[in-house]
């Protein structure tokens, strides 16, 4: 299967709620590994794939399996058996929102050093799909609280990494516990003669599928990757666009609607830019590529379906805004730059629950990607007076200043000015819309200080001054310490623990305090947190009378007087109750 052999999402006959998911979030074409699995599996086909990681395999069986399930069932129907615990959360999540709109849908990650009790309370309630490692999937089984009779499917993922690991024999044990008649995926990035055997024994005359990776990368492109971190990822990108000398760039984005967006905002922020997408007609699409051609436009910001066969040697820089689901992507994207032997300059943006596809990357390329810290305010200032140089020199070459020159020996005669003071004036004026010195570039937050916190001030609302008091939907009945919050905070989002204030726990929820100014971007990655396997669903806390905090009463009714209230006024004896109701004896 060629590129341009390759289906639409649309074409690939999924569930209807599943393909609406799709839609939603923009992708535009799958990638090689989903256009030749879903087909199969769609079809109920046992299959053996080859594929590295980060190649998108985890769209490759969500989608298909998830199309094929019952929703009303409330019980095991999909299993995803994983190496480790970050490829369980990561599967989960992923499944989790290719279903959203499946009523009712729930799944449930399951890895050793997690809450035991939570896990089992989950499982009661009634789960369709169960990702976890082979070991604390095993040990459900042997205590019976995993039930797999009703089971549909059964994925092993990352084969060879389960046999690295000493886990291949659990691997097998487990499939032995499952139904005969079911529908089982095999994926390995090497196919060693022990995963051999065991796709030999589980799979039934299964379609084979083998992925080579494409891992060629021009020698002229260098290769970097910025941790997100405290800082926008937009405010990042206009640091870059300030002190980088960049002649054209081309900024990949993971959806249609996220490239007009992120277009628009670099447009008001002063950068010729536009969207490059699978919406725009093609006249459009010759359109914007001539204008970044011709120079008239410097930055395009683009989809992967978009930026295919884009060829513009004036592109020095390739921004990954969004990381691609796939090593495959990353490859082609950073060959929009060093075109024809010039030299090109690759950046990546990594949050850090991406380091894993950072890794995946790295190895597929077979090229490590450096670290690199934001420009500085003192680097952007330099640029910006370097330019304003130029413009002078460009414009003494190119201009016919003889007019200028006697109105300024008129205005030094006029009111005894010297030419320096003059020129400085002028200069002042030019560049008062946007300085040479930037006033507003915030300071890129350090992960980690070792220093002590100095004392916090508490604010009037009880929380401490400076945090914003945050509600996330877990609490003691979870099983939840305040141990867990903060790690799940500082693992997942990057937060250092010194910047998470108080915390306090409830039956069914907490609250946490958390900077006021933290990003937009990290509070939308902290809704996607599991705490003790669990979503914890964050939100503003609002403090409001529904609030089922200890201590707290529902709205009273409207205290009526009665005749025992009145004698007791009187002097008579205390009536047993008070305007809340009866005492309880």
């Amino acid at each position: 299967m060629t590129e341009e052999t390759i289906p639409s999402f649309a074409e690939l006959s999924l569930a209807p709620a599943i393909f609406k998911v799709i839609d939603e979030v923009g992708y535009e074409t799958p990638s090689p590994i989903q256009a030749q699995s879903i087909p199969p599996l769609l079809e109920g086909r046992d299959l053996l794939g080859q594929a590295q990681t980060g190649t998108g395999k985890t769209a490759a069986f969500s989608l298909p399996l998830l199309s094929r399930l019952d929703p009303k069932l409330k019980a095991p129907q999909i299993l995803v058996l994983t190496p480790t615990r970050e490829l369980a959360l990561q599967v989960a999540e992923a499944m989790q929102t290719y279903a959203r709109h499946l009523p009712g849908f729930q799944v449930l990650p399951v890895y050793g050093g997690q809450n035991m009790g939570q896990q089992l309370r989950q499982l009661q309630r009634g789960v369709q799909a169960v990702v976890g490692t082979p070991g604390r999937i095993q040990d459900h089984l042997n205590r019976g609280t995993l039930k797999l009779d009703r089971l549909a499917c059964v994925v092993v993922d990352e084969a060879d990494e389960m046999l690295k690991m000493g886990f291949i024999d659990d691997v097998e044990q487990i499939l032995e516990h499952t139904p005969a008649e079911k529908q089982t995926a095999l994926f390995s990035a090497t196919m060693p003669k022990e995963v051999l055997r065991v796709a030999r024994r589980h799979l039934n005359d299964p379609v084979e599928i083998r992925i080579k990776s494409k891992t060629a990368t021009v020698d002229t492109i260098s290769q970097w990757y910025w941790q997100v971190k405290g800082l926008h990822k937009l405010d990042a990108l206009t640091r870059i666009l300030e002190a980088e000398e960049i002649e054209a760039m081309i900024v990949f984005a993971r959806t249609k609607i996220a490239t007009v967006e992120l277009a628009e905002k670099l447009e008001a922020r002063g950068f010729s830019s536009a969207a490059l997408n699978g919406d725009m007609t093609q006249v459009m699409r010759e359109k914007t590529i001539e204008r970044l051609k011709n120079g008239s436009l410097d930055i395009v910001v683009a989809t992967d379906v978009a930026a295919r066969g884009l060829d513009v040697k004036r592109i020095s820089h390739v921004v990954n805004y969004d990381i691609p689901y796939d090593t495959e992507a990353y490859v082609h994207r950073i060959g929009r730059t060093g075109r024809a032997g010039r030299e090109g300059k690759a950046i990546l943006f990594v949050a850090p629950r991406e380091k894993r596809m950072l890794s995946a990357i790295e190895h597929a390329t077979r090229q490590p990607i450096k670290p690199m810290s934001l420009p500085s305010r003192k680097d952007i200032t330099d640029r910006r007076i370097g330019l304003f140089k130029e413009q002078i020199a460009e414009t003494m070459e190119s201009e016919d200043l003889e007019f200028f020159e006697e109105l300024i020996d008129n205005y030094q005669s006029e009111y005894d000015a010297g030419h320096r003071r003059i020129a400085a004036a002028l200069a002042y004026l030019v560049q008062k819309e946007r300085p040479l010195v930037p006033e507003d570039i915030p300071a890129e937050k350090p992960r980690e200080s070792r220093e002590p916190a100095p004392p916090r001030e508490r604010n009037q609302g009880g929380g401490e001054a400076g945090m914003q008091r945050y509600r996330i939907e877990v609490g003691r009945d979870n099983g939840v310490e305040p141990r867990h919050i903060v790690g799940a905070i500082s693992n997942e989002a990057n937060i250092s623990s010194r910047h998470i204030g108080a915390i306090k726990l409830f039956n069914t929820f907490s609250l946490v305090d958390l900077p006021d100014d933290m990003p937009p971007e990290v509070f939308d990655l902290l809704k996607k947190v599991w705490i003790c396997g669990q979503p914890m669903k964050i939100s503003v806390d609002t403090g409001g009378k529904n609030s089922d905090r200890p201590g707290k009463h529902p709205a009273r009714k409207p205290f009526k007087r009665t005749e025992d209230h009145k004698r007791f006024k009187a002097g008579g004896k205390k009536p047993p109750y008070d305007r809340r109701g009866p005492k309880k004896k």
